[in-house]
């Protein structure tokens, strides 16, 4: 079996990530989902290879003079998030357009996108999941990080050697999550597995970008032994 990926589009929604849940497949098995609010999402902007999306609602009295005016101009109301997504092939857009949870269905796959949960400075043993020392026999290097240098060759410390640091609070994205369920009149969406940061966090939820498309090989051998496409 080969295993390739085909590009698709990346056409997505703005939500905000709502919390975890259980429900239960046609077969009967309970799924662990998260429950995503994506969407309405009004078309702020049509560019070449892009469109610009807003989502959710903002009082004009906390945004700030310029942006207000910016939404103003195309009499659109005020979102407090703007982001970018690739437009879909062979689709016109137009400005004030929304765009909805209808876009997916059960089955799909999609790519989720978040700032991942923010773990403030941890040491090697989180960060890295390093195995740790010695626990017996008088060992005092449980945790610890332990020497990081080197012999006279290379005589330096790597460059992205793991050591303990700030953890989180970064771009992350999950692929190939796929939909379980899409709720039209409360925009929700329900996707199989955990999505990236906390509660009530924004995410985009974008089209799978890799769609996995398994191709069987015919694995005739000459003989015993020969792998295939050898001879």
């Amino acid at each position: 079996m080969f295993v390739s990926y085909v590009l698709i589009n990346m056409t997505g929604l703005l939500g905000k990530k709502i919390g975890r849940t259980q429900v239960f497949a046609d077969d009967g098995k309970m799924v662990g989902v998260t429950a995503i609010e994506a969407g309405p999402c009004p078309v702020l902007a049509v560019k070449e290879k892009s469109i610009q999306l807003g989502f959710d609602m903002a009082k004009e009295s906390r945004v700030k003079k310029p942006i207000l005016g910016y939404f103003k101009k195309i009499n659109i109301a005020p979102r407090k998030v703007i982001r970018e997504v690739l437009k879909e092939a062979g689709r016109e857009y137009k400005v004030g357009e929304e765009l909805k949870v209808d876009m997916f269905a059960p089955g799909d796959l999609v790519d989720v996108s978040a700032t991942s949960i923010g773990k403030g400075f941890q040491g090697g043993m989180k960060r890295w999941h390093w195995q740790g020392g010695p626990r017996t026999h008088g060992s005092t290097s449980h945790r610890r990080v332990g020497s990081i240098g080197s012999t006279t060759t290379p005589g330096r410390v790597f460059k992205g050697h793991h050591m303990p640091g700030h953890m989180g609070a970064r771009k992350t994205t999950l692929q190939n999550l796929k939909v379980i369920k899409t709720d039209l009149e409360n925009n929700i969406i329900l996707v199989e597995g955990s999505v990236p940061g906390y509660k009530n966090c924004y995410v985009i939820v974008r089209k799978a970008v890799k769609v996995r498309v398994k191709k069987a090989v015919s694995t005739k051998a000459t003989s015993k032994g020969t792998k295939p496409g050898k001879k």
